[in-house]
């Protein structure tokens, strides 16, 4: 009986400990209309394009996007670039193939059904290019974080200088949204960065918005599809409910009441 107490004790302490820890952790991510969230939510194209736009231009020079393919592109429910974009895009990018005939590998232009090209060979390559730090592979990185879109979003705009009496080491830097405050990778947005062929104003607060947008869709190309499929199951749901509730009434309009 003893033990047992005294095990219930520690587990008691443990998990006070832990959720004080997790409260004074938590952090107020910036908000904004996300037009995807909700049971009817839909990725707006224009910010899937944009957001293509960042993550090619600013991203992937470190970031890879391994299990996202050229033909995603141009699918139902993601940034619905048409074909010929969608394979102009591929094109644009060399893939390292083979072997041929001769056994040499060689490289040609890329093809729709080409995975996104890495930006480095291996890991210990990407490792030795960013300080030893490894960029994370961002195809499901919305997915793999907690606080979701809204962290993401809110990193990208938490660069600041640190406070008072706090030091950095060299090539870290200060973000009040990272964990732990501290990050390596720098700060990589700045108004007018990018130039939007829609005519939208590439603030950074846009770009961060737009490259989140990307990156939701790519962790879960389906969300649409799953809206629609929920929003179905629903209706049917309801509709069995009222067909079960007036038969239930007509059984029982039978039955006489006992007086």
């Amino acid at each position: 009986m003893k033990k047992f107490l005294k095990l219930f004790s520690f587990l008691f302490v443990l998990l006070f400990f832990s959720f004080q820890t997790l409260a004074a952790e938590k952090v107020e991510y910036l908000k904004t209309d996300w037009s995807f969230k909700g049971l009817f939510g839909k990725f707006d194209r224009s910010s899937l394009q944009r957001g293509y736009q960042v993550y090619t231009e600013v991203c992937s020079s470190c970031h890879s996007m391994k299990y996202l393919s050229y033909r995603n592109l141009a699918e139902k429910g993601g940034p619905e670039f048409s074909e010929a974009q969608a394979k102009a895009i591929a094109a644009s990018f060399e893939v390292k193939d083979g072997p041929n005939e001769d056994g040499d590998m060689f490289t040609r232009p890329g093809k729709l059904s080409d995975k996104f090209v890495m930006p480095y060979e291996n890991v210990k390559a990407a490792q030795a290019a960013n300080g030893g730090a490894y960029p994370p592979d961002m195809s499901v990185l919305v997915k793999a974080r907690g606080g979701g879109v809204d962290y993401i979003y809110s990193l990208l705009q938490g660069y600041e200088d640190p406070p008072i009496g706090m030091e950095l080491d060299d090539g870290v830097y200060y973000n009040k949204f990272m964990y732990g405050n501290k990050i390596k990778m720098a700060n990589q947005l700045s108004d007018g960065l990018v130039n939007y062929s829609d005519g939208t104003e590439a603030t950074v607060e846009q770009m961060s918005k737009d490259v989140t947008t990307f990156l939701m869709w790519a962790a879960e190309p389906h969300l649409e599809a799953r809206h629609q499929m929920g929003f179905k199951a629903i209706v049917y749901l309801i509709i069995l409910t009222i067909l079960v509730y007036f038969s239930m009434k007509k059984i029982w309009s039978r039955i006489k009441t006992e007086v």
